[in-house]
């Protein structure tokens, strides 16, 4: 028992950032040596993957209550601007992405076999179907991990609980801070889940069959690292007005690197609550934006979409003059905001981009499977961009407000 414990400490005292340098490195060299073992060891990132989605459903809900139930009226928390940040990025990332593809034009083979799937037809029934599963039981909620149901439920039940008797309030308190640890456990197994991810991936497909796609790649992956590495930057400056890469550098390497491997936004909540803790942000603020943040802040998707979207009229001929890029630069920002948490929930998106331009569903469908053998590469830079931006854009809420409230008190 000694022994373990020690062994247990020993593994806890390495920074998590070298654990998962290290289950990743050992995961490619797996993958190279024997590819048969490697596809056996992809059991260890679906169990990671599984325990992240399994906890963080609950741990939204009990969270949010508890923040809420404990706010007093004079607390005042800054989820406002982080709203406003998480619109303004969706829409850069769309115009990026629209701009790109002009000055980039890429060019599809629609010849792929069609993939399954029952995307939406148009922006009012993408938000007809957000605002449906606003209308779903607790229950039924957490099991199917709806969000937007949990998110509304913990806001209803928080608001109310705040004239609940102080022991009730305690014990919702006592509750977060258990399940908290619990997601820190979790997080602590992340070398051997990435180790288990990247020796299967590779092993089952590889990055051969990317290759003849590697323009359409350059493109979307180029919009995501201006997104997080300029864009995002210049934003994070015009609300603090300093130098903003010391921040973006860490949010990046604790956030960025779990979520481009999990590539699930909803999976990498637990991570980002626990990296808005350590960098002590305001936890009534997090414990909302971060878990709403996971369901509208989707600026990689905005990309993604606008980028597929333009390939196909560039692959059939069709024109876009500058109204129609605009049209698809609002309609990607708002589309993305109803991308689902999970690993390519951007793709089944792309043929309502697509019906802007009278482009027919069968073919539509052949560029979404496109998008799906791609999905190894893009969603994995999508999921990171997607999830990062969540803490960046909270912890410069909670910053600015800090300063604003500093510079009134002196």
């Amino acid at each position: 028992m000694n022994v373990f414990k020690l062994l247990l400490e020993r593994y806890t005292s390495i920074s998590l950032v070298l654990r998962i340098f290290i289950g990743l490195v050992l995961g490619i060299l797996l993958a190279w040596i024997a590819p048969a073992i490697a596809l056996k060891v992809g059991l260890l990132g679906e169990l990671f993957i599984l325990a992240l989605k399994a906890v963080a459903p609950v741990l939204v809900l009990v969270l949010v209550t508890a923040s809420l139930a404990s706010r007093q009226g004079s607390q005042p928390t800054h989820v406002r601007p982080v709203l406003m940040m998480y619109l303004i990025s969706t829409f850069c990332a769309a115009a990026l992405a629209v701009c790109a593809s002009f000055l980039f034009p890429t060019t599809l083979a629609l010849d792929v076999s069609k993939a399954e799937g029952n995307p939406p037809g148009s922006i009012l029934e993408v938000l007809h179907n957000l605002l449906v599963s606003i209308f779903v039981g607790p229950v039924q909620a957490l099991s199917s991990a709806n969000f937007i149901a949990i998110l509304a439920w913990a806001v209803l039940l928080g608001v109310f609980l705040r004239h609940a008797a102080p022991s009730t309030r305690t014990l919702l308190s006592d509750l977060s801070d258990a399940l908290t640890r619990a997601v820190q456990f979790v997080i602590n197994l992340a070398p051997f889940g990435i180790f288990g991810l990247v020796a299967n991936t590779l092993a089952d497909a590889g990055f051969g069959a990317l290759a003849s796609y590697a323009h359409l790649l350059a493109v979307m992956v180029g919009c995501m690292l201006i997104m997080a590495l300029l864009i995002n930057p210049l934003l994070m400056y015009l609300k603090l007005r300093r130098n903003p890469y010391p921040l973006l550098l860490t949010i990046l390497r604790e956030s960025a690197i779990t979520a481009f491997f999990t590539r699930s936004s909803a999976a990498n909540i637990p991570v980002n609550l626990r990296l808005c803790e350590k960098l002590r942000l305001d936890r009534e603020t997090y414990s909302i934006t971060i878990p709403l943040g996971a369901t509208i802040n989707m600026a990689g998707a905005a990309v993604t979409i606008s980028v597929m979207a333009l390939a196909t009229t560039h692959t059939l001929g069709i024109p876009v003059d500058l109204a129609t890029a605009l049209l698809l630069c609002v309609v990607s920002s708002l589309a993305a905001a109803g991308v689902s948490g999970v690993a390519g929930g951007s793709l089944l998106l792309i043929p309502m981009a697509t019906s802007l331009f009278g482009i027919d569903a069968e073919i539509a469908m052949q560029v979404v499977s496109i998008g799906f053998v791609i999905s190894v590469v893009q969603d994995s830079f999508e999921t990171a961009l997607n999830s990062h931006t969540d803490v960046v854009f909270t912890a410069v809420a909670s910053y600015d407000a800090e300063s604003a409230k500093a510079n009134r008190g002196a």
